[in-house]
Formats: structure tokens, C-alpha cells, sequence
């Protein structure tokens, strides 16, 4: 017979549903918000900030306790923004494909201390491109440090790549440090993984993806490349001012940065890191183990060059594919993922089971992110400035006035971490008329 129940399922599995049935969420303090509450929250931060699309999911003792979508994929249509509408994943490809490189590794294929290149019969430049450029080494036959390279300096940002080469004096690749010495934010270093592994076992990256990752997942709506079977859901990005953005369907698979996913696929893919299910415990105990810590004021632009100590007290570091960071609830693993018109962030703390994907088609994300993250989670260790998560613009009470966005925070947890990182980057910060900034508390 065919129940109410069980057509409430069918509508949930294809995707019809905005959202899943929601009991009271429980934060990493042990406080606890309703699903309404949230709801109403996110309603207001989207409207304030001006947010066009955002998917959000829960998670509380490894399980999904919250998942729904907010707003349009596409504003102009006012086409509703679904659970299993596809989005661009942007950088949150690396954490995927992390899971991917530790899967091998249990397997056998590959060791994370070997230098990558002493698994070619000939040096990587000798091949012959296979692809638009990214596969293209030429330019290394000359250097002499990419040899040390390893998967694991890839996978924990050290390999002394630059973020890509086109950052580079007449966009040559080179690496830039002694790899494995520091940290520096490198997607290049991850695709020359990539191609690695590729050549090793005679498998594209898509193939790697679909058989150990996306099918034993079920995650069916998921790809490196563009589908055919995406365009009849998918959402477009809109800019800071709400131009819709044009939707990039040219991608060559690269590891570091082309992941096509849902948020109910993300939320997945999530669950099975949570649970262990496509890798041993011991491996996911690996990748979030700190590799090397992170002094940067922010993680891109020019403050990625100064050191800081603002980060400290949560001990950031990068594991393998996961930025981390201490709480006293344990871990916390992260990735972002940021691309035009999409902007993206998850965190899990796996000792609690606790953790919140969130995922946005427009420009303006970014900015509710730090008040979204503690509202839903109770989530204060998140290190939003050196993300550059700046919040959106809150109107002064009794003012005409808006307050300087970095400088707005929320509750009692942050203000001391807020008063540390304003004293030790007094010296780099400015607003934008470049006067000096003043502090500015706001009460919740």
C-alpha cells in the first residue's frame, strides 16, 4: 500500500523536498535551537545580507538533523534553490579528493612520504599534455626542487607551488620555497597529485571519483565535469549586486577546484567522513592531523605574506586536504570552497558528531557565515578573518551610521579572541577610506 509516509520518502529521495524533518538541533555548548528558529535566522541574515540562494545541513551525533535550502538558483526565474540542484563545489573539491588520495593509500596505490616523481618511468615533463594545460610540467625541466615533492606536502599545502601559475612572472610554473617547509595555499600542487596518480593507475580522476567515492556513496549527482543529466536543476551564481553569472560548463576534472555537487550529495559525502565509511578510522585520524601550523593573517591577498599570532589560541594548522583547528569540543576539520558567484563552508568536530555544511550561490555569503555559524552551532572557533568571512554591514542602534564589518562580533567566547587579533593586526588594518578602524561591540 501506498502510504503517506512512504510518498513523504519518494519526495525526499529525488529531491523534491526543501527540506528533511528536523528535530531540535543541539550546539557544540549543549544549548539547543528549534529547526524554526534557525529558519527564521537564516530567512534574516539572506535578507539582510543580501544572499540569493543557500543550502544548509546539521549534523548531531553523525547524523543529519537539519538540511534545507533557502531562496533561488536562479534569481530572475525566482526558480527555488532545491536540496538536490546542482551547485559548483569550488575548493570544496579538495576535501573530496583528500578522502579519494587516503582511500588509495590503504589500498596500496601510492605512500604519502614518496616523492611523487619517483613513480614515473620519465620525468613529468616528458609527457605529452593531455589536457587544456594543466597537465603541462614543461616549465619544471629546469627546476630542480618539484623532484621532493610528495603527496603528502600536495595534500597539506607545503609542496612550494604557488596557489596557480598563473600567479607567476609570465605565468611559468616553478616551485617558489624548499617544499614541505611551509605553508602556502596551492591548488596547483594538488592537480600535480592529481596527474600523478592518473599516470600510476592508467585512470582518470572522474573514474577514480565515481567508483571509490561518488557510487559507493550514492551520490549520483556528483562529477569533476559537467554533466548532461545536470541541466535540466542546476543553479547559476549571482554577483555582490545580484548579476546573474554565467555558468561554466568547459571544466577539464581538476582535483583542486571542479567538484559538481548537491547539498544532498555534500551531506553524503559528510556523513561517510563522520562515520568512517569509505576509509579506516586511522585514516581519518591521519588527515586531521595538524601537518604543519598556519601563521598567516589570511589565508589569501596580500595578508597571506604577514605572519600572526592571532590564530594561536585554536592552534590552525592545515591536516591533509582539511584546514584544522582545536576546540575544547575536540578537532574541528574545515574547508571552503569559493569560486565566482559560490561560496561554500563545512565544518565537522568529529569527538561530538557535531558539524554544518553551507553552501551559496551568490557573492554575498561570506558575510553571514561567522553569525550563521554560531547561531546554528554555537560554533566560535571558526577563524573568520583569516577566511576573510568579514560580516555584512549591521546598522549602529540609535545611528544612521554602519559599523566597519571587521570589527563586528558576537558573544562572550569571541571577545577575547576578537581584542587579540585587533591588537596584533592594528598595524595592517584600514577601512576602506582608509581612516583607522574603531571597535565596535554588538550585543546578541
Amino acid at each position: 500500500m501506498f502510504t503517506k509516509n512512504s510518498y513523504l520518502t519518494l519526495l525526499a529521495t529525488l529531491g523534491l523536498l526543501h527540506s528533511t524533518i528536523a528535530q531540535t538541533i543541539t550546539r557544540l555548548d549543549r544549548s539547543k535551537i528549534s529547526p524554526s528558529a534557525l529558519d527564521h535566522k537564516i530567512k534574516y541574515l539572506m535578507k539582510a545580507a543580501n544572499v540569493h540562494g543557500l543550502a544548509v545541513s546539521i549534523f548531531n551525533k553523525n547524523e543529519v538533523i537539519y538540511k534545507k535550502t533557502f531562496g533561488y538558483k536562479k534569481f530572475d526565474t525566482k526558480a527555488p534553490l532545491q536540496t538536490n540542484t546542482n551547485i559548483y563545489g569550488a575548493s570544496l573539491s579538495k576535501a573530496v579528493f583528500a578522502v579519494l588520495v587516503m582511500k588509495l593509500v590503504e589500498e596500496g596505490v601510492i605512500d604519502l612520504d614518496k616523492p611523487l616523481q619517483d613513480y614515473l618511468p620519465k620525468p613529468i615533463y616528458e609527457y605529452k599534455p593531455a589536457t587544456k594545460w594543466h597537465d603541462n610540467y614543461s616549465d619544471l625541466k629546469t627546476d630542480t626542487l618539484y623532484k621532493k615533492i610528495t603527496a603528502r606536502m600536495c595534500l597539506s599545502h607545503t609542496s612550494g607551488f604557488p596557489n596557480w601559475r598563473w600567479d607567476l612572472p609570465g605565468e611559468k610554473l616553478s616551485v617558489t620555497r624548499t617544499p614541505g617547509e611551509k605553508y602556502g595555499y596551492s591548488g596547483e600542487g594538488l592537480v600535480y597529485l592529481q596527474v600523478v596518480l592518473e599516470k600510476i593507475t592508467g585512470r582518470s580522476l572522474e573514474n577514480l571519483m565515481q567508483q571509490k567515492i561518488f557510487k559507493p556513496l550514492g551520490m549520483l549527482t556528483s562529477s569533476y565535469t559537467w554533466q548532461p543529466a545536470f541541466e535540466k536543476n542546476y543553479s547559476f551564481g549571482h554577483g555582490a549586486t545580484g548579476k546573474i553569472l554565467e555558468k561554466d560548463k568547459d571544466n577539464e576534472a581538476r582535483s583542486a577546484s571542479t567538484l559538481e555537487t548537491t547539498l544532498d550529495d555534500y551531506t553524503r559525502f559528510t556523513k561517510a567522513v563522520l562515520k568512517n565509511t569509505l576509509i579506516k578510522s586511522s585514516s581519518t585520524r591521519e588527515m586531521f592531523s595538524p601537518q604543519i601550523r598556519i601563521k598567516s593573517v589570511q589565508q589569501h591577498g596580500p595578508l597571506r605574506l604577514k605572519d600572526s599570532t592571532a590564530n594561536d589560541n585554536i592552534d590552525l594548522s592545515y591536516g591533509l586536504g582539511w584546514v584544522l583547528l582545536q576546540s575544547p569540543y575536540g578537532v574541528g576539520a574545515f574547508k571552503e570552497g569559493h569560486g565566482d558567484g559560490f561560496q561554500h563552508y563545512s565544518i565537522i568536530f568529529p569527538k561530538q558528531g557535531t558539524g554544518i555544511i553551507i553552501m551559496a550561490n551568490s557573492d554575498n555569503a561570506e558575510s553571514i557565515f561567522k553569525e550563521l555559524l554560531q547561531t546554528a552551532i554555537a560554533d566560535t572557533f571558526t577563524p573568520w578573518y583569516w577566511e576573510n568571512y568579514i560580516p555584512y554591514p549591521h546598522p549602529l542602534k540609535g545611528s544612521n551610521r554602519t559599523s566597519s564589518p571587521a570589527l563586528l562580533h558576537q558573544g562572550r567566547e569571541g571577545r577575547s579572541t576578537f581584542l587579540i587579533l585587533i591588537r596584533q593586526l592594528s598595524k595592517d588594518l584600514s577601512n576602506a577610506n582608509g581612516s583607522p578602524l574603531h571597535c565596535v561591540e554588538r550585543g546578541q
